[in-house]
């Protein structure tokens, strides 16, 4: 374990308290380092950084005191990652085995950042380069034994409409004895807040009068809202099968029509249905919505969202053309320029699909005398013939599952 003294001194045979931790801490042996080299020595001062070993119970950032002090000293603030790498064991059964070692690595090293990522089915590794990760990929392989490979992380993507389309489906399924049944009508719509629900649609020269019975307005935990409308009118959908609608399209809200992304920002508004005395349920509703809700989304004028993030990059001002003219292949609109602390600040929106391994690339661009900072702003539309491009590759990805 490394350490800084920062006050007083620290000797072998020194029993010291982890204020953090609540442990006690016994310094057995004392070193000073010297790159691979260890000297050994009795005493250690303030200003002076040292080793320990056998340290038990101590973790990156604590503070460690006297029988008598109580000083503790603020967490370190890491810098933001600045590259990410999806990551997997070559064998699947060293998974467990990986995250262990992982969880370990960033306790040591908190400049790492794990994410398992449900919407995108991958680990992801975040970072400050692609030397720091290389370091990471050393130790697991030559550490624990573990080969692992790197994969260029996928992009959380959005769908969303930008008309309004209707639709019906009817799910009828019949074996023998009780059967299933459900017909679902609905409409669907860009939702922008504030803008009240229209008392009629029109459709192919066919009006559609709406009278909202119930709402239900679901903040969706990736971003947006889906605004659900009961327009029911004479029974012809009970009450207790709205629910499963709505479940049906929250489905498919999950996994949106065109890429399999999260979908957003959608007003749906169920206004006519069939239902049998007999072979009614929810399961028969909720398949119902859920085909209803996919054919209206993708006559809805369908588009694919990417996010976009604000960067910050401070270089020299001899490589700043290079910089900016890279940034332009990337797709970035400049926002602006400044000097800073002896730097040209260059600011830009820049999509995140863009930004792989834009750190190698910086550093390659200005031999290592830039840094950057990026954070996320907002979905924006991505360009027609991207959103071609990510639509006829996921339909190629689910036909080779299919086989």
């Amino acid at each position: 374990s490394y350490f800084k003294v920062m006050s007083g001194k620290v000797k072998e045979g020194d029993d010291l308290v982890n204020i953090n931790r609540g442990s006690k801490e016994r310094i057995a042996q004392l070193y000073a380092v010297a790159g691979s080299n260890r000297i050994k020595i009795e005493e250690l001062q303030a200003g002076d950084i040292g080793a320990a070993v056998k340290m038990k119970d101590v973790k990156t950032g604590n503070t460690l005191n006297g029988k008598d002090g109580d000083n503790k000293f603020d967490f370190i603030k890491y810098p933001n990652s600045k590259y990410t790498r999806a990551i997997k064991p070559v064998n699947e059964s060293e998974v467990e085995k990986m995250m262990s070692s992982l969880v370990r690595m960033r306790e040591e090293d908190p400049t790492w950042r794990i994410e398992q990522s449900k919407e995108l089915r991958q680990t992801l590794v975040h970072g400050q380069g692609e030397f720091h990760l290389r370091t990471l990929k050393w130790r697991l392989e030559n550490n624990d034994k573990i080969q692992i490979k790197f994969e260029e992380p996928k992009i959380p993507y959005r769908e969303t409409i930008t008309k309004s389309a209707r639709a019906d489906y009817r799910h009828k399924k019949q074996s023998g004895g009780a059967g299933q049944f459900g017909e679902v009508h609905l409409i669907v719509e860009p939702y922008k807040e504030g803008v009240p629900v229209p008392e009629i649609y029109r459709f192919n020269g066919q009006e559609y009068k709406i009278s909202v019975r119930g709402t239900d307005e679901i903040a969706l935990e990736w971003g947006g809202k889906l605004v659900f409308i009961n327009s029911i009118v004479g029974g012809s959908i009970d009450a207790r099968f709205m629910p499963a609608i709505l479940k049906g399209v929250m489905a498919r809200m999950e996994q949106g029509p065109l890429t399999g992304s999260y979908a957003r920002d959608v007003r749906v508004i169920v206004y006519e249905g069939k239902m049998h005395p007999v072979d009614s349920n929810e399961i028969s509703f909720m398949l119902a919505g859920r085909n209803a809700f996919s054919e209206a989304f993708k006559n809805a004028g369908p588009k694919i969202l990417e996010p976009i993030y604000d960067v910050e990059v401070f270089v020299p001002s001899d490589k700043m053309g290079d910089v900016m003219g890279d940034l332009q292949g990337r797709r970035a609109m400049i926002m602006g320029m400044s000097s800073e602390k002896g730097f040209e600040k260059l600011i830009a929106k820049v999509p995140l699909k863009e930004m792989s391994s834009y750190s190698t690339a910086l550093s390659s661009l200005t031999g290592g005398r830039a840094s950057f900072n990026m954070k996320f702003a907002a979905y924006e539309l991505v360009p027609a013939d991207i959103q071609d491009k990510l639509i006829k590759e996921f339909e190629a990805t689910q036909a080779e599952e299919k086989e």
